[in-house]
């Protein structure tokens, strides 16, 4: 989509812009690092998005963006230290390239820098889009925490499992919609609607995530199975412990409690486990029927047919995404 690429590209100039060369440099630096290091500016893209569909100039969204992607991207610092993860988008991580307390420190910089961009909108916006996104970020931790709580937890629902992912990953995808309606100055009715459509479309993005850390190739820029080898109660685990056999079920609970011989053979192993329970099938089906609870949404939003196309033409390419 060339109006997508159009965003993304304007808003990585704008984050140039204002990424400026401060001291000392072993904090701002890792910070630089994260936000350059890639990804596919999913939510800045969508806050200018929505500030464009309901009838405002969408450049006055990039501040807000920014803040959107700053608040994403410490969110990633964090989790990788949590996860010991290696790799980020094909990357070190900040931890991995510094070490541990700088990833600390920068990510806590990172949370209050995300808040001052917020300043520079009048008092009555402001107060709007502090509100959404501290309760977003309270929703976000709290996501995290249910994440680590379920490793350790023996028995998972399907439905602890889908609020865990719209809490950590899903909130803010509506929230990055909800703040382009705020700065549209849209109607109440169009803010919620939009929020709800970026929650559905959030599920859906995080579903097709968990598809990838298992299905995906080196292009996905984590190493494939790292859920599995982090023991994560997956919608795949989940779903294979429903629908296996009593010895598939008993091999995966051995698999996903034990230390593993070979973490490569662990990996193969419970990939195939996946496959033959067609727990992979189901989460396919889930992602599909995510974006389409998305659209039935946005089908109801008071905008031109067009300005609906451009986003269900973006969910469905999220849908089908590889990376």
């Amino acid at each position: 989509m060339q109006l997508i690429t159009d965003y993304q590209n304007e808003f990585v100039a704008f984050m140039q812009e204002h990424l400026k060369e401060r001291e000392p440099k072993n904090l701002y630096d890792p910070i630089h690092y994260i936000l350059n290091v890639g990804g596919k500016r999913l939510r800045p893209t969508l806050t200018m998005l929505s500030t464009d569909i309901f009838g405002t100039d969408y450049h006055k969204a990039l501040y807000a963006a920014l803040a959107v992607e700053i608040f994403h991207n410490f969110s990633l610092v964090h989790d990788d230290i949590m996860d010991a993860a290696p790799l980020r988008r094909g990357h070190p991580t900040v931890h991995t390239k510094w070490n541990l307390n700088t990833g600390i420190l920068s990510g806590d910089t990172m949370l209050i820098l995300a808040y001052q961009y917020f300043e520079q909108y009048e008092p009555n916006i402001f107060q709007e889009l502090a509100k959404i996104f501290s309760k977003t970020a309270i929703e976000v931790c709290e996501g995290q925490q249910y994440d680590v709580d379920f490793e350790q937890q023996a028995q998972v629902s399907t439905d602890q499992y889908l609020k865990m992912i719209a809490y950590k990953t899903a909130v803010l995808v509506g929230a990055a919609l909800q703040m382009g309606a705020i700065i549209a100055q849209t109607t109440e009715e169009n803010k919620q609607k939009i929020y709800d459509f970026g929650l559905a479309l959030g599920i859906a993005y995080q579903l097709q995530d968990d598809y990838l850390d298992t299905f995906g190739d080196a292009s996905f820029g984590k190493k494939i199975g790292g859920d599995i080898l982090q023991n994560k109660k997956t919608l795949l685990y989940l779903k294979a412990l429903e629908k296996g056999t009593p010895e598939q079920k008993q091999e995966l609970l051995t698999l996903y409690s034990t230390e593993p011989k070979s973490e490569e053979e662990k990996i193969a192993r419970v990939t195939e486990l996946f496959i033959a329970t067609e727990s992979h099938t189901f989460l396919r089906a889930q992602v599909e029927a995510y974006t389409l609870k998305a659209f039935a949404i946005l089908d109801t939003l008071d905008v031109p047919e067009e300005k609906k196309n451009i986003l269900k033409e973006f969910g469905s390419s999220l849908m089908n995404r590889t990376i």
